[in-house]
C-alpha cells in the first residue's frame, strides 16, 4: 500500500495543473500578485453587464415591426383595431342621433317613442320557429328573429307610405297599400318569393 503522504494529488481528466509562471518575475515580486499575459488581455476586454438597462427594457417590450410579428399577435392587433373602430362609430352614431331626436317635433318624437317600444312577442316568434324548423330554439335565436321581423315589416310600412302619397291618399295606411308596398318589394327581389317553382325537365 502506498504512502499516502507521498501519493500526488491527480489532476481530473481533462485538466492539466500547470504551476504558475514565473519566468517573468522580478525580485521581490509575489507570483501570486504577477498577471501572465493573458490575463492582461481579459483584463483589457470590456466588460459587458447582462442586466439590461433601462432603454433596453423599452426596447424590449415595445412590439417588434409587423413582419416579425406570430399570427397570433397580429390577429389580436387586428381585433383590437377593429373594436376601437366600431366604438367610434357607435359613437358618433348615437351623437347623430341625439341630434335628430332632439330636432324632432312632438308628433315625430311620439311615432319614434311608439316604434322604440313595439315588439314582436317572444313566445309566438318561437312557436313559429319550432313550427317551421321542427327542433326547439335557443332563447337568443327568438330575439334575433324578432328583431328582424320588426325592420323587415319597418320596410313594408316605408314602402306603403311612400305608394300612398304617390296614390295622392292620406294615412292611416290602407290594405291595398301594403300590398301594393309588398308586390314592389318583390319585384326589386327584396323580399324572397315564398312560392314552390316547379321544374319541367325537357
Amino acid at each position: 500500500m502506498a504512502d499516502p503522504c507521498r501519493v500526488q494529488e491527480e489532476p481530473l481528466s481533462g485538466e492539466r495543473s500547470e504551476p504558475p509562471k514565473t519566468e517573468n518575475l522580478e525580485e521581490g515580486e509575489n507570483p501570486s500578485t504577477h498577471k501572465t499575459e493573458e490575463d492582461k488581455k481579459e483584463d483589457e476586454k470590456p466588460v459587458v453587464s447582462k442586466e439590461p438597462s433601462v432603454g433596453e427594457e423599452e426596447e424590449e417590450e415595445a412590439p417588434p415591426s409587423g413582419l416579425h410579428l406570430p399570427v397570433s399577435k397580429k390577429l389580436k392587433v387586428e381585433v383590437e383595431k377593429k373594436k376601437e373602430k366600431r366604438h367610434k362609430v357607435d359613437e358618433d352614431e348615437i351623437q347623430k342621433m341625439q341630434v335628430l331626436v332632439s330636432s324632432f317635433s312632438e308628433e315625430q318624437l311620439n311615432r319614434y317613442e311608439m316604434y322604440r317600444r313595439s315588439a314582436f312577442p317572444k313566445a309566438a316568434i318561437k312557436r313559429l320557429i319550432q313550427s317551421i324548423t321542427g327542433s326547439s330554439v335557443s332563447q337568443n335565436v327568438v330575439i334575433a328573429m324578432s328583431g328582424i321581423s320588426k325592420v323587415f315589416v319597418g320596410e313594408i310600412l316605408e314602402e306603403a307610405l311612400d305608394v300612398c302619397e304617390k296614390w295622392g291618399d292620406t294615412p292611416p295606411l290602407q290594405p291595398k297599400h301594403l300590398r301594393e308596398a309588398v308586390r314592389r318589394l318583390r319585384s326589386r327581389e327584396q323580399i324572397p318569393n315564398t312560392k314552390h317553382k316547379r321544374i319541367f325537365f325537357h
